[in-house]
């Protein structure tokens, strides 16, 4: 059995993105008997030291794994390869049509690559260009900050750009706020159905979560209240427009009802904003109706592209966007520079918008097909959102589901990867944007209908 310090996956990670390679060695060593049930990773500190790479990198790889269900992993006793029981070597290989990432699809009316090209290439004129290649004010220069507050105008009117900081993406504005806000011994709540990234950082810091019952609008009021009754809460954590994964958006009173009870309890919110600038008519943030009790979080990657590596976390006030920056020079230092200058840009110039806006109008196309394929009342969605949620019939587990679209060459995540706390049935979620065109989501939508439909196609023995 691999000692915990003993595994590594150094030397053989390969081409790609470094966290999904990190969960393909796993996947392979687990093929191939180097890993076995119940044999315990390394920490997400110890392999990121191991491998020389950001911490970040080691929870989304172990996050990735977790998602295609080779992990378990439970506070205070580490991360486990769970028991995968009979499945053939071949499930666990790459997929062909990967929909398990939840992103934005990058239509040709939006034409990003030529975009960002012209823009990479003024940047490279600037007289200032010496100054990006250092290192910058952490949580952003006052004009990255300014344009940072322009784009969330929609949303938060008003904002100053004092209350606005710059992160290297949502998941370390998240990390960030977590080690400022609950202190040691409080829990962390948020709804039963979360975004995986909050858990693995609650698991990274050592924190407890808690998940709160949901229901059509996303948490329930009266169940927040009971789950605040016994004490020890400090921090809730909502994302109230297209929840991921469930896609539920909270109404206008919904989310008054939230605030109150959150107010009553002396609860700080963690706002997770990712796709609030989506709808075209959306709800008034949290941040926006209680901005002194409301951290908000917006990235980048939902409405233009994930490349960027670039998220605004909006702080209730001045005095506290300074206690953030300095939550922030533990977990992120600063923004990726070059990320800064092509958003700012984009902001300034208009181009963020009309991006934005193809991105919508792609989204909706796409929405229109997983109707059109999808058997009708089989899932949740929301017309603006980039991934369906689905609910497998009586009969049809979400984990043998996922490994027969994988067999299919299909990667999809089941709902235990965004569960807290006892299951709600069974679920898979379905990232309608990771597909590069139409025509390739809609033939991956029609093999999801036929498994619904028919099950798997029997597996051949071969002797």
């Amino acid at each position: 059995m691999p000692s915990e310090a003993g595994w590594t996956p150094a030397g053989r990670l390969g081409q790609g993105p470094l966290y999904r390679a990190i969960a393909d060695a796993i996947a392979s060593d687990i093929a191939n008997g180097l890993l076995r049930p119940g044999d315990r990773l390394p920490t997400h500190r110890a392999l990121a030291q191991a491998l020389g790479v950001d911490l970040t990198t080691v929870t989304r790889a172990y996050g990735e794994a977790r998602e295609r269900g080779l992990i378990d992993a439970a506070v205070g006793r580490g991360t486990f390869i769970r028991d995968l029981g009979p499945a053939p070597v071949a499930s666990l290989r790459p997929v062909e049509l990967d929909l398990s990432m939840n992103l934005p699809p990058q239509p040709p009316a939006a034409s990003i690559q030529a975009r960002l090209a012209r823009t990479l290439a003024a940047v490279t004129q600037r007289p200032d260009l010496s100054r990006l290649l250092n290192y910058q004010p952490i949580g952003g220069a006052p004009v990255d900050r300014a344009a940072g507050a322009a784009w969330l105008a929609p949303l938060l009117p008003g904002l100053q750009a004092d209350r606005v900081l710059l992160v290297g993406g949502a998941q370390a504005g998240l990390a960030a706020l977590l080690t400022l806000l609950v202190p040691a011994g409080r829990r962390l709540l948020t709804g039963c159905f979360t975004y995986p990234g909050l858990r693995a950082a609650a698991d990274a810091l050592g924190i407890a979560i808690e998940g709160v019952e949901m229901d059509g609008e996303g948490v329930c009021p009266e169940a927040l209240d009971r789950a605040c009754a016994g004490g020890g809460a400090a921090v809730l954590y909502l994302s109230p427009t297209i929840q991921n994964p469930t896609t539920r958006t909270a109404g206008l009173e919904r989310r008054m009802a939230l605030l109150a009870v959150a107010r009553r309890h002396g609860l700080c919110i963690i706002e997770d904003d990712a796709y609030g600038r989506l709808p075209p008519v959306p709800v008034p943030p949290l941040a926006h109706l209680a901005p002194d009790l409301v951290w908000y979080v917006a990235t980048l990657a939902k409405g233009l592209t994930p490349g960027l590596r670039l998220a605004y976390l909006v702080a209730p006030d001045a005095a506290r966007a300074q206690q953030a920056r300095t939550a922030l020079r533990a977990v992120a230092q600063m923004a990726p520079p070059l990320s800064v200058a092509v958003a700012t840009a984009w902001i300034q110039d208009g181009t963020a918008e009309t991006i934005l806006t193809a991105i919508r109008a792609e989204t909706m196309v796409r929405q229109e097909l997983a109707a059109t394929i999808l058997p009708a009342g089989s899932y949740e969605a929301n017309p603006a959102g980039h991934h369906v949620w689905l609910r497998l019939p009586p009969g049809q587990g979400a984990t043998d589901f996922v490994e027969q679209a994988r067999r299919t060459g299909l990667g999809l995540v089941a709902g235990s990867a965004f569960t807290v706390g006892q299951p709600v049935g069974e679920h898979v979620r379905i990232a309608l944007g990771a597909a590069p065109d139409r025509q390739q989501l809609t033939l991956a939508l029609e093999r999801i209908a036929d498994l619904l439909a028919y099950g798997p196609a029997p597996v051949q023995e071969i002797v």
